[in-house]
């Protein structure tokens, strides 16, 4: 591997560390905002959105050039490969996080709602995939990343679960059918953090061992 590649490689790295720091900090503030709404907290999560975006375009062009200057082969390429993947699939979970905020953000004008014990246990498990997919991909460690992959039909259950407990509610207390919508919206995009969490942790067995596990469940197995 030539000098420029390495640092091009080292460069790339921290770069897409730095917009995962930034995109695990919006999707907490914004599903512990659920339980405390708070509109000032929702814009700021919503501005940043564009910060984020930036990173995206960012990451995408240093990819790019990459190929063009270095053309890398083997495991360089997958790296490299992974990343601009890694960079989309983050993206769309800030995107997430904003669309949680401002289902936060709605929720301060509704009527006051509990929220389900079982969104506040999802929000945790698809978070908690989300970090260890990123530690998967700063270790290289494809066993963790297939055990964040197996987590992805709890975190399914639970959103069925959870829809069909704010039904009931909405069923049981008409006036609080606004909020229970904004919560099953909520639930929904929770569900996709965890979707994207075992997309970038799929990147990471690609990375790692060479091997293509979308769409195959039985790859999932650690």
């Amino acid at each position: 591997m030539s000098m420029h590649l390495t640092r091009d490689l080292e460069t790339l790295h921290k770069h897409i560390m730095s917009m995962c720091a930034m995109v695990e900090e919006i999707v907490h503030k914004a599903v512990d905002d659920l339980g405390r709404p708070s509109i000032d907290l929702s814009r700021e999560l919503v501005a940043r959105d564009d910060e984020i975006d930036r990173w995206d375009v960012r990451i995408e062009e240093e990819c790019l050039k990459i190929l063009a200057l270095h053309q890398p082969v083997a495991n360089d390429l997958r790296r490299v490969t992974a990343v601009l993947k890694i960079g989309w699939e983050l993206e769309r979970v800030a995107d997430l996080g904003v669309n949680i905020a401002e289902r936060a953000m709605d929720l301060a004008s509704c009527p006051e709602i509990m929220i389900p014990d079982k969104l506040s246990h999802m929000a945790h498990v698809a978070l908690d995939m989300l970090r260890l997919s990123l530690d998967a991909f700063v270790s290289l460690d494809s066993r963790l990343a297939r055990n964040v992959c197996s987590q992805d039909d709890m975190v399914d259950m639970l959103n069925r679960e959870i829809i069909d407990e704010l039904l009931h509610t909405m069923q049981d207390s008409p006036e609080l059918i606004e909020p229970a919508m904004q919560l099953f919206s909520a639930s929904r995009h929770v569900e996709r953090v965890a979707d994207h969490a075992t997309n970038i942790a799929e990147n990471v067995v690609y990375l790692v061992e060479g091997e293509i596990v979308r769409h195959g469940a039985e790859f999932w197995k650690p």
